[in-house]
């Protein structure tokens, strides 16, 4: 069963989360919340394996939330968001979100996004890519030094790169790879470090970004 908490500043929209996800058996919604500064509490209180976050709050914004969550030890985070959110959506990544998806998405690639997050994926909703590239290169180019970081990885890694970025699990890589799990998470571990990212958000922005994988149409 996947606990969800529900964080965002309109009762109606999360009425709406909330009817979405309750129609799948596997899914339970756990709590919510209008402010992300209520967020870390709310964590603690329902414990879920996912929080569905809102980007702007009157209080704290899903941005800083996010950020307090995960330098807390939270769950993952998925951002649900507007186009007009596109000048925070690096911030988010930069935050450690791990999902991405337009609150105008379908139920069914919300389900999917919710799925894929809570079992340690990262999903990026293709219409929202552009915007987080863009973002990236405004805000998050790596300087002249480090350009050629691509050379840096290992065949095996880049292979590992690639699967991450096209939406597998670690499971789902190492079965592909025909690897153990735990190899999977050493190489996944080791191209962070060679890439300067932070989590597997950030990693496959990069990816993207590098040309090593196309933008799904």
């Amino acid at each position: 069963m996947i606990r969800v908490l529900l964080v965002d500043d309109q009762p109606m929209v999360r009425a709406g989360l909330g009817l979405i996800l309750r129609t799948q058996p596997d899914i339970k919604v756990v709590g919510e919340c209008d402010d992300g500064g209520d967020v870390v509490h709310a964590v603690t209180r329902c414990s879920p394996d996912l929080v569905c976050m809102d980007v702007r709050m009157p209080g704290v914004d899903g941005v800083e939330a996010t950020r307090r969550l995960r330098a807390a030890g939270g769950p993952p985070v998925c951002i649900l968001t507007t186009f007009d959110d596109e000048d925070v959506l690096w911030s988010a990544v930069d935050a450690g979100a791990a999902g991405f998806e337009l609150k105008s998405a379908t139920p069914e690639n919300l389900i999917e996004a919710v799925r894929t997050v809570a079992a340690g994926g990262t999903w990026i909703d293709g219409t929202l890519l552009g915007p987080i590239l863009a973002s990236y290169r405004q805000f998050a180019r790596p300087t002249s030094r480090r350009d050629n970081r691509l050379d840096a990885l290992t065949e095996r890694e880049l292979d590992v790169l690639r699967l991450m970025a096209r939406g597998a699990s670690n499971r789902e890589v190492a079965e592909q790879l025909f690897l153990a799990e735990t190899t999977v998470k050493t190489h996944i571990g080791s191209l962070f470090n060679k890439l300067g990212a932070r989590d597997r958000a950030a990693a496959i922005v990069f990816a993207y970004d590098a040309g090593l994988v196309r933008p799904r149409e």
